[in-house]
């Protein structure tokens, strides 16, 4: 599925897409041949020695720090999905040689790239809002609430060893804190398992329940749900409730920040909108490139009551990050917003520490 979108996202912001490399060399010839591009990859080592400038890694989550480790030695610039590897060590080690590199590394946080996203970024940053004294939201899917539903997201070893919270929890956490500026110190979490056992042969994410006899069943170790209480750097506090188990919550990534004058909340299945709250009332803003933030206005390229979604979004997300290429080759600046591996290991940062406080029910420090 996302490796349908990185492409689109990367021909509309003008690349020439000239290979793809697959799970197997059939499997690469096969999406060539549908895509229309030139070159069926066999394996990582051809496509650095290809001579491309960027590559997309839309693989699952265990082979993101392989991958980019040699596209990065290589000297090509990478668009890394997250999580940015399956353990806080292999995070670390990416971000680290993304540094030494220097070639242009980002992730696809791409919720921040949701025009009002940046609105409620400017709001919550300027002096009317008034200081924070709460952050809290959710996010809520219900794709694999079928116990036939799997993907392999579900295993470990290809997954990592955090899935509703490594896979959007991460999310949440990267928005609040870009949102904010302030980012957590310490949490507090628990997981749950509710379906203990899911089908052992692997399927596309999101494509809902197998149909007819699912085959062998093996045991889940990948929580359905997790939820944190956390404190801030500036000794704010605030919650998430994450889940994969919320039926009729189809990607509902909801963030609410409340100030001293005034609060916002953004949800992600209504991207059009910002409600914004006083002490008096509240009212809903509505995207509108004639209106609000310099940063909503880039990225409202639609009227007013065209409405922008996800695609939009995660097309602005490729766009910025070809343009920090362009700067990399001395054209222009870099935009703002651009996630980096660097934000990649935060998030594993903080999501090793939720791992660390459910098993011992302890309140734990994230590293900053």
């Amino acid at each position: 599925m996302i490796g349908e979108v990185h492409r689109r996202a990367a021909v509309l912001a003008g690349a020439d897409v000239v290979g793809v490399m697959a799970s197997t060399p059939e499997r690469s010839r096969q999406v060539a041949e549908a895509w229309g591009v030139e070159r069926a990859y066999g394996s990582i080592e051809e496509v650095c020695d290809s001579g491309v400038d960027v590559a997309h890694i839309c693989t699952p989550n265990a082979s993101h720090v392989p991958y980019a480790l040699a596209l990065m030695e290589a000297g090509v610039h990478v668009l890394c999905e997250k999580p940015l590897g399956v353990s806080l060590d292999d995070a670390r080690t990416a971000a680290a040689a993304a540094e030494r590199t220097g070639v242009v590394n980002t992730m696809p946080f791409a919720y921040r790239f949701h025009p009002m996203a940046r609105e409620m970024r400017a709001r919550v940053q300027a002096d009317e809002f008034g200081a924070v004294n709460l952050m809290h939201g959710t996010y809520l899917q219900d794709w694999l609430l079928s116990p036939s539903s799997t993907s392999w997201r579900v295993d470990p070893a290809a997954g990592g060893p955090s899935r509703a919270f490594g896979d959007i929890g991460s999310h949440w956490c990267d928005l609040v804190e870009w949102v904010t500026g302030d980012r957590i110190a310490q949490l507090v979490a628990t997981t749950s398992i509710t379906i203990k056992q899911r089908p052992a042969n692997t399927a596309a994410s999101f494509s809902g329940p197998a149909a007819g006899d699912v085959g062998p069943l093996v045991d889940v170790t990948t929580e359905d749900s997790a939820l944190i209480l956390f404190r801030t750097v500036n000794d704010v506090a605030g919650s998430a409730v994450i889940s994969q188990l919320s039926a009729g919550r189809k990607n509902r990534l909801w963030v609410e920040v409340d100030g001293m004058h005034q609060s916002a909340a953004f949800d992600q299945e209504h991207p059009e909108e910002l409600w914004l709250g006083e002490e008096e009332g509240s009212r809903t803003l509505v995207r509108d490139p004639n209106h609000g933030s310099p940063e909503q206005r880039r990225l409202s390229t639609l009227p007013a009551g065209h409405a922008q979604g996800y695609a939009q979004c995660f097309e602005a997300y490729v766009a910025d990050s070809y343009a920090a290429v362009d700067a990399h080759d001395g054209h222009g600046e870099v935009p703002d917003g651009l996630p980096t591996f660097a934000d990649g290991a935060r998030a594993a940062a903080i999501c090793d520490a939720m791992l660390t406080s459910a098993s011992s029910r302890a309140w734990v420090d994230v590293p900053a």
